[in-house]
């Protein structure tokens, strides 16, 4: 007896409905086809043993599996419940009438119960796209699922209440999720708040800026001076996401398996961490079996590299092109991938390996040419594309021991969307555009004006400071969103002014 049932393969972040053929005949061999890989070709054992102490038999006869289209490759233990659950149908033990309308994927254990798999979301949308009626995956991931509307999605535990719900001997209630109720009830529930922030009013604001206009930041000070726990509070003063962008990279992490049980949608900006030691595949993404990588979960939020020099050189210089582009592409030989990956990149680093040069208390051992060589494992091409280098200096006791409020998250992310919304009406007719730093050299020139006051300023800064060339693009756009955190339609001198304050790397003789 030939048997349809329907699964999905996983792509980037987009499905394809993958439909597994199952024909029971004279025989007894067990043939599985249509490019699997060595997990599917396992499913076997674990099927038959799942099968057998659920109570089903499975078919002492020859068994064909045959999984179209069958030039794509079908990675993964997810096919399990598909494959099993056409087995019990072609054996006669369940009834086949219903299971075209529903997409199925789980991976078994031994004793029939299921483990939850990658990539629900993007199934369930490809699915409601097809035109299916439901769609039946593991408990686990039922929430994560049932955030896709017009589409009944059915969480279980085990393989029996498959069969029983085909056979309509057990009922199963839908998983409903209200995705705008839980979209904005979890928005914005962010654990720290710069009002927790002591002192260090200059690197709030600069902070802010970036924050504003979307640029690349660097922070620059000795240990225990508050990088980290500054870096970690910005995604506090980010916009909110918006219900595309919270849709967008709940996919990345369902693809790459970091959505919990709990969890329906990503609704508050990523910020991701990664140790110093990662390898250039995990930072951008890409493997045998391609899977997202730390600038793709960063989607969206903010990528925090801490002790920037300590990294790889190749895994800092493969990041090039993603901060450019913001997406990363990853080409096999049958195959290629996009992953989105726009994101704040936010890094922090000692100005020297012993971590005191320029501290005003300490005295900095490291010998002669050290500091140089430090900041010199930061490529040039890199640092180019950082737009704000922030020197960050200790707190003294006295402000630590106040008892003054801080401003809060909150206040300060209202200026910023004030600004963003600016930004959003100067760049309405570009889709591709949506902040101060993503402009191109031409749209500098364009929208970055300066007065003849404004050109005498910077050609002063330029000349006194020793600043590099690519310092001039990256201090007209920082001024821009200075100016539109302040109302203002032009450039002012003191929007320049405090533009050219926050390229401490750029000045000739920084690093002695």
């Amino acid at each position: 007896m030939l048997v349809k049932t329907f699964g999905s393969a996983v792509y980037g972040i987009e499905a394809i409905t993958i439909t597994v053929e199952v024909n029971i005949a004279s025989g007894t061999k067990y043939y599985i086809v249509g490019l699997p890989d060595v997990a599917v070709k396992e499913s076997y054992v674990r099927i038959e043993s799942a099968l057998k102490n659920c109570g089903f038999r499975m078919p002492r006869q020859q068994v064909v599996v045959n999984m179209a289209p069958a030039d794509i490759k079908k990675e993964g233990s997810s096919y399990d419940l598909t494959i099993a659950t056409g087995i019990l149908a072609a054996s006669g033990q369940i009834e086949p009438e219903n299971m075209d309308k529903y997409i199925i994927m789980g991976e078994l254990s031994l004793d029939g119960s299921l483990q939850p798999i990658k990539g629900a979301l993007p199934i369930a949308i490809q699915a409601r796209k097809d035109g299916f009626k439901g769609f039946i995956l593991p408990k686990q991931n039922a929430r994560e699922a049932a955030i896709v509307n017009d589409l009944e999605v059915y969480g279980v535990e085990n393989i029996k209440e498959v069969a029983g719900f085909f056979n309509g001997d057990v009922t199963i209630s839908p998983e409903v999720v209200n995705t705008r109720e839980e979209f904005y009830n979890s928005l914005s529930n962010y654990d720290s708040d710069f009002s927790e922030v002591k002192g260090q009013e200059n690197i709030k604001r600069a902070l802010e800026i970036a924050a504003a206009g979307g640029h690349n930041v660097i922070l620059i000070g000795p240990p225990g001076a508050g990088k980290t726990m500054l870096a970690r509070r910005l995604p506090s003063i980010l916009p909110p996401l918006s219900l595309y962008e919270s849709l967008e990279t709940t996919k990345i992490h369902s693809v790459a398996g970091k959505l919990a049980a709990a969890d329906a949608l990503v609704t508050i900006r990523p910020f991701r961490s990664p140790h110093h030691t990662i390898s250039d595949v995990a930072l951008v993404g890409g493997g045998g079996n391609p899977q997202p990588g730390e600038i793709s979960l960063a989607h969206n939020g903010v990528l925090f590299l801490d002790e920037l020099p300590e990294f790889k050189r190749s895994a800092l210089e493969v990041m090039r092109q993603p901060l450019e582009e913001r997406r990363i592409t990853i080409s096999r030989a049958k195959f290629t991938v996009d992953y989105p990956s726009s994101f704040m990149l936010v890094a922090s680093m000692n100005p020297c390996p012993c971590g005191y040069y320029n501290h005003p208390e300490k005295e900095c051992i490291c010998p002669p040419g050290m500091v140089q060589k430090y900041l010199s494992k930061i490529s040039g091409p890199l640092l180019d594309r950082i737009d704000l280098h922030v020197e960050v200096t200790p707190v003294n006791f006295s402000e630590l021991s106040s008892d003054r409020a801080a401003e809060k998250s909150e206040l300060i992310r209202e200026r910023v969307m004030k600004a963003r919304e600016i930004q959003v009406e100067r760049f309405d007719k570009r889709t591709d555009l949506h902040s101060n730093a993503q402009m191109s050299p031409q749209m500098v020139r364009d929208l970055c004006k300066i007065d003849a006051a404004g050109q005498a300023l910077l050609k002063r800064a330029m000349e006194k400071l020793g600043l590099s060339a690519r310092a001039y693009d990256r201090i007209l756009k920082v001024s821009r969103t200075i100016a539109d955190l302040a109302g203002s339609e032009g450039i002012k001198l003191e929007h320049l002014a405090e533009a050219i304050h926050f390229r401490s790397l750029d000045r000739e003789g920084w690093a002695g």
